[in-house]
């Protein structure tokens, strides 16, 4: 009887044991499609934050504002098999600026509303994106200050690394063209062009 008795526990424990081992290899988010469920999942919501530099050039100026960048990041994915399609937006400050004779222009912020659309091999994803973008550019000269904050648009491309069950790194380039507008200060049309190199991390939820 002790031993009908142990040897029921043991099987107990085996399977409690095996159900765990079988859960480690699935999925980490539940919303993947077409997908074996021991596969990485790309899909599902996340948030996050990234840290960058970026470079550029006021139209009708000399100026060529760059500067460190940093801002959060959200988004949500949908994945059908290894195509992973999604949308995500981002706000950011900068220190970009420049000075030039008598005028100096800065872009205090970036923000950014873009679609993804990319390739995953598991746990690593090779995505491009584009969208709107919107930001503020800043003139200054022999103390007076104006800004305009307009709409443009954005391209990039980028590729992110699952490290975890709910945690992704990325590096990323993005393209950036603000709208022109009509400065007093320098009495010209001025828009805003730059490119951005940034990393960033992610929790998928």
């Amino acid at each position: 009887m002790n031993r009908l008795v142990a040897g029921a526990v043991a099987l107990g424990a085996l399977g409690a044991v095996s159900a765990q081992a079988a859960d480690l290899n699935y999925a980490p988010r539940g919303y993947t499609l077409n997908q074996p469920l021991n596969a990485y999942s790309w899909a599902g919501p996340y948030l996050g934050g990234t840290l960058g530099y970026a470079w550029g050039e006021v139209g009708n100026n000399p100026t060529k504002p760059s500067g460190i960048t940093g801002g959060i990041e959200a988004g949500y994915n949908w994945q059908t098999g290894p195509w992973v399609f999604g949308v995500e937006g981002d706000i950011n400050l900068t220190g970009a600026n420049d000075t030039f004779a008598p005028w100096k222009f800065s872009n205090p912020w970036f923000g950014t509303l873009r679609g993804r659309a990319g390739y995953a091999f598991s746990n690593i994803l090779f995505y491009g994106t584009g969208g709107l973008a919107f930001g503020e550019l800043r003139g200054e000269t022999f103390g007076l200050s104006e800004s305009h904050s307009t709409v443009g648009w954005t391209l990039g491309a980028g590729t992110e690394f699952g490290l975890a069950q709910n945690w992704t790194a990325k590096i990323e380039y993005l393209y950036v063209d603000l709208d022109s507008s009509n400065f007093v200060v320098t009495g010209a049309k001025n828009d805003y062009r730059f490119g951005v190199v940034r990393a960033g991390i992610n929790f998928h939820f």
